[in-house]
């Protein structure tokens, strides 16, 4: 459907900057940069896989729109397998706007989100999970994220699919064959080896499977959230926790009525910090949504930070807090210990030693290392070595190799029932069909559609 359409887009963020770019592929890319550069060299033709210096001009009027560095690559070497132009110009909203319009008047069409990538994925040059690898890239927000990102743009998790797919085909293929010439004399593996090879696939898919947990974290971040009652501090550490003044801190009760958000990384580890509205019955309407959404983010939450004013001793409500904690990972942090005794504070953490407890002031920033510590100890049972396996960070890949699981222990069901073969051979089938969705071999167009909706356009 590629084969006639041209599409074109602004790669670059729109803004002021050094340098921004206009992207174009498809079989009319060539004639188009040829119509609308000017080089600053004669004679000149534009070759493959060089920078070329010059001038777009207007088509209409020939009239000069900036100084640009162009570049051609001729297909297939290009990112997406069609001719593909990229123009180099000045970064301001007015310049790009004015440069692809004109690419757009000469018989581009504007690219859609993730068009460049999904025509990469179509035509050959990627799988369908290194393309999803390649939103993964830009969303990263620490090394071990983009590490993993990178694995996976270089195809670990395509080959360990592939590796599966070929053993679960070898297994099948004799087994076809006995179906498909039921009058041949043909040696098929015996039904004994076939469950203990199953079993080895199956422990391969479930280390994937069990990888997610982790890869997930890598790549979308732990879940923090600060919770509290109101005016304990929670606004306070979090603006110490990003360096900055992110939330608005005031000594009145409530200032917070929604929710923040914002990513922080502790030894490479990225995480998401959510400071909240004070939990407490409320007293108006306002309130009691700000409580409502606090309770909705600490429900989703991998690890609480419980925020206490150790200058007002511990009440009722703290423990009611502290007991709808009980299946949540906890650290407390002890605030305002700038206005408490060295023996208050030992009392405090005494009533709370089942919970690691940082006594921390967030106004003069300090313990806040020590909480950081205590923060990445509670999550430490992750392995932090984004280089050391293949991960499986994506939900879409972790639902399919739950349905390879499946359906291989349902292959194995039929053999220990001594089944005929065509029932051993459909569930096989089946576990490579989910499989091959990973990949994108067995991929319908509406989940193509919805995956690639979520880059970017000019990606």
């Amino acid at each position: 459907m590629f084969e006639e359409d041209t599409i074109a887009a602004i790669a670059t963020p729109v803004g002021m900057g050094g340098v921004g770019i206009i992207k174009i592929s498809g079989p009319k890319s060539l004639k188009i940069a040829e119509r609308i550069f000017r080089s600053k060299h004669h004679p000149f033709a534009l070759q493959s896989h060089q920078l070329h210096y010059g001038e777009v001009i207007d088509t209409k009027d020939n009239s000069v729109i900036d100084e640009v560095l162009i570049s051609f690559m001729r297909k297939p070497i290009s990112y997406t397998k069609e001719d593909v132009v990229e123009i180099n110009c000045h970064s301001g909203i007015l310049i790009l706007q004015r440069i692809l319009e004109v690419v757009l008047r000469e018989g581009a069409r504007l690219a859609e989100s993730g068009e460049f990538t999904k025509r990469s994925f179509i035509n050959g040059r990627i799988d369908l999970s290194q393309a999803e690898a390649v939103i993964d890239i830009v969303k990263s927000q620490t090394n071990a994220s983009l590490k993993i990102a990178n694995q996976q743009l270089r195809g670990a998790l395509s080959k360990e699919v592939m590796r599966l797919k070929e053993a679960i085909v070898t297994l099948l293929t004799p087994i076809e064959v006995s179906i498909d010439f039921p009058e041949e004399d043909i040696d098929i593996i015996s039904f004994k080896e076939l469950r203990f090879k199953i079993n080895g696939l199956n422990d391969s898919i479930k280390a994937l499977i069990d990888s997610y947990e982790e890869g997930r974290f890598y790549r979308e971040g732990i879940s923090v959230v600060i919770v509290g009652k109101p005016n304990v501090g929670k606004s306070s550490l979090l603006n110490s926790l990003l360096k900055e003044n992110r939330a608005i801190v005031t000594p009145i009760p409530g200032t917070t009525r929604d929710f923040i958000e914002e990513a922080i990384s502790i030894k490479g580890f990225p995480l998401k910090i959510i400071d909240t509205a004070g939990i407490e019955d409320a007293r108006d309407l306002i309130e009691e949504e700000g409580v409502k959404l606090a309770k909705e983010k600490l429900s989703c939450a991998d690890l609480v930070i419980l925020v206490l004013d150790s200058s007002q001793g511990l009440n009722q409500g703290d423990y009611n807090l502290i007991a709808e904690l009980t299946d949540k990972k906890v650290v407390i942090a002890l605030n305002k210990i700038d206005l408490v005794s060295e023996s208050a504070l030992t009392r405090l953490k005494t009533a709370l030693n089942d919970y690691p407890t940082v006594p921390i002031s967030a106004l003069h920033l300090w313990g806040i290392e020590e909480l950081k510590e205590a923060i990445f100890s509670t999550i430490a049972h992750y392995r932090f070595d984004a280089s050391s396996s293949v991960f499986v960070t994506n939900t879409r890949h972790k639902i399919a190799l739950e349905r390879t699981l499946e359906s291989l222990r349902l292959a194995q069901e039929s053999i220990i029932k001594e089944m005929p073969p065509e029932f051993i051979a459909l569930d096989m089938q089946l576990s490579l069909k989910y499989l091959g969705e990973i990949v994108g071999a067995t991929t319908s167009e509406d989940i193509l559609d919805k995956i690639f909706s979520e880059f970017c356009i000019g990606k």
